[in-house]
């Protein structure tokens, strides 16, 4: 990792098979390719604008063949939020349990900042489309999401352990805010100069003073 923020994301595992509940299943590289598929479609038309024959001519199927691999839209949805939610942690939770905390606290902006930049259709559908999911699998998310915050904050409060948390996770999302609007912004930047950017911007403002 040579550059500020400019490394690789971790490499994603094909996503695991799920119920709308996200029971954890074998992985089946067929849905894989069609949650590849929906998001896309999800981000560039949301998820009510796309309808089950669309996911299946996305990837060579008809609508009811789809049926196959899942049990309708929302099926589909969930099973990718819970997915996004449980890579997201998973890298934190490795990246946050390094010794030094500055240390970590990069390796979480290099993290986030890659998946963030590499993977704009997911952050699109990650931030929009969670109330269209089952309530089960919807509360599953949810507990997922904060306990990635909760690894952010548990390194912040080693570098500034005199920061009060609600100050501390406040800033945490004020952050996530930042660097996930990267599907929405238009720049002529490069992706390597825009995750310098991002990082810069998202160190400073997580390592400044909070009065």
């Amino acid at each position: 990792m040579t550059q500020a923020t400019g490394e690789p994301p971790h490499p994603p595992s094909s996503p695991p098979s799920a119920s709308a509940a996200g029971a954890p299943g074998p992985v089946n590289p067929r849905r894989a390719e069609i949650l590849a598929a929906a998001a896309e479609l999800f981000a560039r038309r949301g998820f009510h604008g796309v309808s089950i024959g669309d996911l299946g001519r996305a990837v060579g199927l008809t609508g009811p063949a789809l049926y196959r691999h899942f049990r309708g839209k929302e099926s589909v949805l969930a099973e990718m939020l819970l997915d996004i939610s449980r890579r997201l942690l998973d890298e934190g939770v490795r990246r946050a349990a390094v010794p030094d905390p500055a240390e970590a606290l990069d390796g979480l902006l290099r993290w986030h900042i890659a998946f963030a930049l590499d993977n704009p259709a997911l952050i699109t559908v990650h931030g929009r489309e969670l109330d269209n999911v089952p309530e089960a699998a919807r509360n599953q998310v949810r507990r997922l999401q904060r306990a990635y915050v909760e690894e952010w904050v548990g390194v912040l409060q080693r570098l500034r352990p005199e920061e009060p948390a609600d100050r501390t996770r406040a800033a945490v999302h004020a952050c996530f805010g930042l660097l996930n609007s990267t599907p929405h912004s238009a720049t002529d930047l490069d992706r390597e100069a825009m995750a310098r950017l991002l990082h810069a911007m998202a160190h400073a403002a997580l390592r400044a003073p909070r009065g």
